[in-house]
């Protein structure tokens, strides 16, 4: 089978690739894709590739709906990176509370100055800042890595409340017992010193963060960004920055009005950016693609529902990825009946417009029999796993 990487991978995940399997350079070759930031929106892929494996969990540059039209699977990778986001978020906490790279920036700018010590001393009370200890902060988002900076906000000495209407059972249970959980969005905030977003970007988060919820933030709060920038409205945060109700801005996405913001400070996206964040995408990314191609099963899409069946023990298994409509589960069957083929265990799992089905069956079938379950109406794709 062939990969072809968008961007640079990782070779600590590369090589969890069995022999089975190869880098190719030529898009057309591929079984599937492995990407990081490359935009995916205008490409028209070949029709061999099977799956798209972001290393990352934002998924923004690859066009979802488009690829579950012609039956492409696309993968991410939660929690891969999700300690690297969490010390970044609290390396900012510490760089919005305590002007350091203020003070920093005024050493080299007195670098000259014989009596640097002195002046220092004299100088430093503007970059004094405030601690974080005994603070409350709001953590909007309660996924892999918002659990993660809700814990160690915790265990650094501050007051946690935890916002997320979409709160996983598995997430929950990771979640400090001091943190607070609330499902109001508006309380979050208004009663927060420092507010630190964890959600993805998608229609209904875009501007999440707008002028009436800034309203109601405390005076001089504190918003740290490190999921998309599209979430906070930017053009109402600026006025915020402006009339000082809010102290100060930490965002991981430079764009051209962001870098203008007053008391921001813009980072180029270094949130995920360690070796070992890298590492741990890339190799949570190969083995969903491996899984996926191997046995059929599906950890993680963002664009097909989770399906699991095992290692295929029976003489075969095929995959079908059809539209979520009535009856066509019954007309696969049909075709089984006829060609007199027991299916042993099927697994169908739905996800809005899609849904997709593995069929563990007790003879080897062919490409024919296939091709004859993928002409049915509603029918995306058809794979011959085993």
């Amino acid at each position: 089978m062939k990969i072809n990487c968008l961007n640079k991978i990782s070779k600590v995940g590369l090589a969890t690739l069995t022999k089975d399997y190869g880098i190719t350079e030529d898009i057309n070759e591929a079984d599937a894709i492995l990407v990081r930031s490359a935009v995916m929106h205008e490409m028209e892929l070949p029709k061999g590739v099977l799956a798209v494996a972001r290393a990352g969990a934002g998924v923004n540059n690859i066009p979802l709906d488009k690829f579950a039209e012609k039956g492409v699977v696309v993968f991410n990778t939660p929690g891969a990176n999700a300690n690297g986001v969490k010390e970044i978020v609290i390396a900012a906490l510490l760089l919005a509370s305590r002007d350091i790279i203020g003070g920093a920036n005024w050493v080299k700018e007195n670098a000259a100055d014989e009596n640097i010590a002195k002046t220092a001393e004299k100088a430093k009370s503007q970059f004094a800042g405030t601690e974080i200890k005994g603070k409350t902060i709001s953590v909007i988002g309660l996924g892999a890595i918002g659990v993660l900076v809700a814990n160690a906000c915790y265990n650094l000495g501050m007051s946690v409340i935890g916002y997320d209407p979409y709160l996983s059972q598995a997430n929950a249970l990771n979640l400090d017992r001091h943190v607070s959980y609330t499902a109001d969005l508006e309380e979050a905030v208004s009663k927060a010193d420092f507010i630190t977003i964890h959600v993805p970007a998608m229609d209904a988060t875009k501007k999440m963060i707008n002028k009436d919820l800034i309203n109601k933030m405390k005076e001089n709060a504190i918003l740290l960004n490190f999921s998309r920038d599209v979430i906070v409205d930017e053009e109402a945060l600026k006025e915020a920055l402006q009339n000082n109700k809010i102290r100060k801005y930490v965002s991981d996405f430079a764009n051209p009005l962001s870098v203008t913001l007053p008391n921001a400070i813009i980072l180029p996206h270094l949130g995920a950016s360690t070796e070992e964040s890298e590492d741990n995408c890339a190799v949570m990314a190969c083995e969903e693609i491996m899984d996926y191609i191997e046995n059929g099963n599906i950890r993680n899409s963002v664009n097909y529902p989770a399906c699991d069946g095992g290692i295929c023990k029976t003489a075969g298994r095929i995959s079908v990825i059809h539209k979520n409509v009535a009856g066509l589960i019954n007309k696969l069957s049909d075709v089984f009946a006829q060609k007199n083929i027991n299916i042993c265990n099927m697994v169908s799992k739905s996800k809005g417009d899609y849904a997709y089905m593995l069929l563990d069956i007790d003879a080897p079938t062919e490409e024919k029999f296939a091709n004859e379950l993928a002409s049915i109406n509603g029918v995306v794709r058809v794979r011959i796993i085993k």
